[in-house]
């Protein structure tokens, strides 16, 4: 198979599964343009805020992708070959991840906009949607804890690349500049007569000469703080991340969320057509092959020396782009609080999730036409070579010759992918205020201002602890368990689509469309949990050190799988007494919960 022939499989599977697929959704849910939704229902200028879809959906991609899809597709790549990936990446986000995210939003609206733990409370049990609410707050917690780590360390890493481009400070220029812009569009649509046509035209423009602007601009704080050292920085960095935060939680979503979303989505988009058509140009040209192999083994080692066997870690290195579990805390967080017909959840949660994928795809690319030899670097070296290599075909001709732009247009696509992580952080804060509001059933705006401090207490503390020594290496916290978390992430979607099976099965709907899925990605999951434990009882048996570190992960491990296993007896319990109408059901009518 050739380069072009790979990506326009590619596309023409998602085209087909959006239009065959979504329309058989869209009807087995019945899906009424007619039916009022939260957004209007419950509008409150704060959190519910109907969007057109047009609108929704960059919003709704750019939440639910930012690095994932880039990450996942090139380790898997690296570690299994592009064959695997790219299959898990078709059919995981046909089959699994476009369902569990159109199901998700669907759920929640026909549940006044309420999170997927609220249709646990009422079809299951009270115990489970506590479980599950806990779950998820400890899950939104700690994405917020890694990606203030990793923005605040990209903010004041050294320059990097080739040619020794795109340095930290730069990098915090550019999101300072696009957040600004944020800012001025989301004011700009609200109070003057500019269409949202005309503010596109206007300010993707300028995120563009934001992104350029960072390198002759860069804000460094290490002129303010002579003396300092690097680790001193980035927690200083990460203090003004989190103070942005519990900023972007409290301000209405048209302010911030709605056009930031926006302008990140269609960032999204013209990152994605820049490198299809240069990607294009330069197989038409011969430039670009398929170089990686297909298939490289069953098992592959990580960067510790871990084995990593195909199964089940293929399923967990590769979430966003196939099936995350984080998609149905943004489905039924901030989405459902936004859409404004719920015939848009076709093309918001399952096109969106499709178009992801493509996304993922594309990405994936990046490391296809590399030999081993050049597999080189972190994923967002490779992720930023690609593009730049692509982007280098369309604009080429255009430049005098001898002219490489290939050092400016790697700057460009580091910046890009710093960028694309920087919009999690305040998505993030603001769906676990959602989460502890709902656990500890606050609904005052005072208290959604103390229910964010409390969010963002964690991240603060741990964002002031040392570094920790595992193994005789000194890691930052949140990455010590960072494979728990991916494995976490998946048992979410896992735990979503039960919940969802029992509230369909409750409805007398199709609940075999939700149930297999579940069953798969529980299996997976509780499998890749289950990996984690053997060394530690090597370490165990043969009486070597066991680090405090490491008992924790031994205890969240074992947590996790008894979570799981707590869930699904739940499930079944309710499964026996399905006859009756459920306990605390929370929709506004009966036509509503159809």
């Amino acid at each position: 198979m050739g380069l072009l022939a790979f990506l326009l499989i590619s596309l023409a599977i998602l085209l087909a599964s959006y239009l065959a697929i979504g329309r058989y959704l869209a009807r087995l849910f019945a899906l009424s343009a007619e039916r009022n939704t939260p957004a209007h229902r419950q509008r409150d200028g704060l959190d519910f805020e109907p969007a057109r879809a047009s609108y929704l959906l960059p919003q709704h991609f750019s939440a639910i992708a930012a690095a994932g899809p880039i990450v996942g597709p090139i380790l898997a790549g690296m570690y299994f070959g592009w064959g695997p990936a790219w299959l898990w990446i078709i059919l995981g986000s046909v089959l699994i991840g476009g369902i569990h995210d159109f199901t998700a939003l669907v759920a929640s609206v026909r549940h006044q906009g309420r999170s997927v733990a609220e249709i646990v409370r009422a079809y299951m049990t009270p115990r489970a949607h506590t479980l599950f609410l806990i779950f998820i707050w400890c899950a939104l917690v700690y994405v917020i804890v890694a990606f203030t780590d990793v923005t605040a360390g990209t903010f004041v890493q050294a320059a990097s690349g080739a040619n020794g481009e795109a340095p930290g400070p730069a990098v915090a220029t550019s999101s300072a500049l696009y957040l600004g812009l944020a800012f001025a569009m989301g004011l700009a649509l609200r109070f003057t007569r500019l269409g949202p046509v005309q503010a596109k035209m206007i300010f993707l423009p300028l995120v563009v000469v934001a992104i350029i602007a960072g390198p002759w601009l860069p804000l460094d704080l290490s002129r303010l703080m002579p003396g300092a050292e690097p680790q001193t920085i980035q927690q200083v960095w990460g203090y003004i991340l989190l103070v942005y935060c519990f900023v972007a939680a409290m301000v209405p979503v048209w302010l911030l969320l709605q056009p930031r979303g926006e302008l990140g989505g269609y960032f999204l988009y013209i990152v994605m057509g820049v490198g299809v058509l240069g990607l294009i140009a330069g197989t038409l040209d011969g430039r670009f092959s398929i170089e990686a192999p297909m298939f490289k083994g069953w098992n592959a080692k990580d960067p510790f020396g871990a084995s990593l066997p195909l199964l089940p870690i293929l399923f967990i290195t590769v979430a966003c782009g196939a099936c995350s579990g984080f998609h149905s805390i943004v489905a039924s967080g901030t989405t459902s609080k936004q859409l404004d017909r719920e015939a848009d959840a076709r093309p918001v949660a399952y096109g969106g999730m499709l178009l992801e994928g493509f996304f993922a795809c594309l990405s994936l690319t990046t490391v296809m036409i590399l030999a081993p030899t050049q597999q080189k670097g972190g994923a967002d070296a490779i992720y930023a070579q690609g593009i730049a290599n692509y982007a280098a075909e369309l604009i080429k001709p255009f430049l005098p010759a001898g002219t490489n732009p290939f050092a400016v247009l790697y700057q460009f696509a580091l910046l890009c992918f710093a960028t694309f992580v920087f919009d999690t952080l305040d998505a993030c804060t603001r769906l676990a205020r959602y989460v502890l509001m709902e656990l500890v059933g606050w609904t005052t705006r005072r208290q959604a201002v103390v229910a964010t401090l409390l969010c963002l207490a964690l991240p603060a503390v741990a964002i002031a602890l040392p570094r920790v020594n595992v193994d005789g290496k000194a890691l930052p916290l949140w990455k010590v368990f960072w494979n728990i978390f991916g494995s976490s992430n998946q048992l979410l979607a896992a735990l979503t689509l039960l919940g969802v099976t029992v509230w369909l099965a409750r409805k007398r709907m199709a609940y075999w469309l939700t149930l297999w899925p579940a069953v798969f990605m529980m299996i997976v999951t509780i499998w890749s949990l289950l990996l984690m434990l053997p060394p530690y009882f090597a370490k165990w048996r043969n009486n070597q050190t066991i680090e405090l570190i490491q008992h924790f992960q031994f205890v969240i491990i074992v947590s996790l799988i008894g979570l799981a296993v707590w869930l699904v007896i739940e499930a079944v319990i309710t499964w026996r007494t399905l006859i009756g109408p459920p306990q605390g059901e929370v929709t506004a009518t009966a036509q509503e919960a159809v």
